[in-house]
């Protein structure tokens, strides 16, 4: 165990839910990125979602912070990296507080024994009816599916996954869940499943869903939610929601269970206005998220609601995994989904290409690390490393830096296919000398004219067509594009020529 730290270190798809998030590994993410790419209504959701709340986020936090927004952000990612770097003194300090507080605190190593622990609660108190606030670790875990296994009915109260629910489709975003339908799907879904009238008002639906829900806080057995902040000095759990569906959850039951992630550690209260001023304007571009709730322990006698009895789920799942030196700032993530937003590849490919839990940027990075980078060959190649994630991230982790480390471990692993290999190799090979550069721009020049679907031109700086198809590791740039041939003589030809007409060496 760490020291206490020192004073100075202060679309609808066809696929069930179940299987876009749980598919079958090693995941091939290929299929699903065709898919997506050819899905208009899919491109037209995601990209006018994502670009205007990425734009939000500018606005927002340049209104809020101005010249100090760069300062903030190093500020709450030095927050998150003091209590990484000392996360089990503060998980200890965190246990005790709670307990002290009269909270039941639970640690679990797996999905497997979180999962275990949370229907051992259901069954001692007979529970029926289980209602629920977003959480992505529920969703990591999948809780959902295994206490319907057992017979408790478990409602998903944010509206976005409570109509993903209804659709047995499964979230696509951080922060909104649904952002791959639209609101004549929800109508659909409303009326197939509650029996309603179609309509797609968006008021409408929301009286719906807000008739329905109502009535499953008043008969709930157990509210369960995740967690976005715990402070490790009080032993308080905050959830920050914009629906309020998680004070119903959280305090209408009277048994809550808290599933989180021991990454979401903070040190202390004077710690949490920091990421609450940064939470909201990264994700949709808010000043603060509507309700911000912090409960530290059961109701006490003189308060008129909450639970009677709380359970906390600290959860591992592969995190102290990532807590090694090298790979511990990916933990900082404090879910805001901004590097989602700001991704040029999410906005093509959507989230569920992603094939897992977490998609966009901070997906590419934590899935492969904590089910195996075997397992999810192409994520860590799913950008284009253009940064913007790493400048829009509000604990600012270098997303690019980690993407650029999981592909050298492919090639270190040998996980990457022999051919890619060879490609690469050979390509590098070309860039080390500069005679062996112009030879090989020379034959990729040959080979690509042979391929010329243009109109020949006797001109030879001007003999330029299109390629539609290349086969090997080049092809996927074809897919979806042609590619443009060289010249017959290319610039360094047309600059010595140049030059001997002037009479210059």
């Amino acid at each position: 165990m760490s020291s206490a730290p020192s004073q100075s270190e202060s679309v609808e798809l066809t696929m069930d839910g179940h299987d876009i998030l749980f598919p079958k590994l090693p995941y091939d993410m290929k299929q699903r990125v065709q898919g997506a790419t050819n899905n208009a209504e899919l491109q037209e959701f995601v990209n006018s979602a994502t670009r205007m709340r990425d734009q939000m986020r500018i606005n927002g936090c340049k209104d809020a912070f101005g010249e100090n927004y760069d300062k903030i952000r190093t500020l709450a990612g030095n927050i998150k990296q003091h209590t990484l770097d000392h996360l089990d003194y503060y998980i200890e300090q965190f246990i005790d507080n709670a307990t002290a507080a009269g909270t039941n605190v639970h640690y679990a190593a797996d999905a497997e024994e979180a999962n275990a622990i949370c229907k051992e609660i259901c069954q001692k108190h007979n529970a029926k009816l289980v209602v629920k606030s977003k959480s992505m670790v529920t969703e990591e875990t999948n809780l959902v599916h295994e206490l319907e296994a057992i017979g408790v009915e478990t409602i998903e109260t944010d509206l976005g996954e409570y109509i993903l629910q209804l659709d047995h489709d499964a979230p696509s975003h951080l922060v909104t869940p649904m952002i791959h339908k639209n609101r004549a799907s929800v109508g659909r879904a409303f009326a197939r499943e509650l029996g309603v009238e179609y309509t797609d008002d968006p008021g409408e639906l929301t009286k719906i869903a807000r008739r329905v829900l109502r009535d499953k806080y008043r008969q709930a057995d157990i509210g369960m939610s995740g967690g976005n902040f715990m402070i490790a000095d009080s032993g308080s759990v905050v959830i920050c929601t914009n629906e309020g569906n998680g004070r119903l959850c959280t305090s209408v039951p009277p048994v809550h269970i808290a599933y989180i992630g021991i990454e979401k550690m903070i040190p202390s209260r004077k710690h949490l206005p920091v990421f609450l001023k940064l939470l909201s304007r990264s994700a949709i571009g808010s000043p603060i998220t509507v309700y911000n709730h912090i409960m530290t322990g059961p109701k006490r006698n003189a308060e008129p609601d909450g639970p009677q009895e709380q359970h906390i789920i600290l959860i591992d799942n592969g995190r102290t995994e990532v807590l090694k030196p090298e790979t511990r700032e990916m933990l900082r993530c404090i879910r805001c989904g901004a590097c989602l937003n700001s991704c040029p590849v999410y906005r093509k490919v959507g989230g569920h290409s992603y094939g897992s839990v977490y998609p966009g940027p901070i997906g590419a990075l934590l899935t492969p690390v904590f089910k195996g980078l075997a397992n999810y060959k192409d994520l860590p190649y799913a950008s284009s490393l253009c940064g913007a994630c790493y400048e829009a991230c509000p604990v600012k982790i270098n997303i690019p830096k980690y993407l650029i480390q999981l592909r050298s471990d492919l090639i270190g692993g040998k996980h990457d296919k022999f051919v890619d290999r060879m490609f690469f190799k050979m390509w590098a090979l070309s860039l080390k000398k500069a005679w062996t550069y112009r030879l090989a721009g020379k034959m990729a020049g040959v080979f690509l004219r042979l391929r010329n679907k243009g109109v020949k031109n006797k001109n030879p700086y001007l003999n330029r067509g299109w390629v539609e198809k290349v086969p090997g590791p080049a092809a996927g740039w074809t897919e979806k594009r042609d590619l443009v041939t060289p010249p017959t003589k290319d610039f360094r030809s047309w600059w010595d020529e140049h030059q001997k007409s002037k009479g210059g060496k």
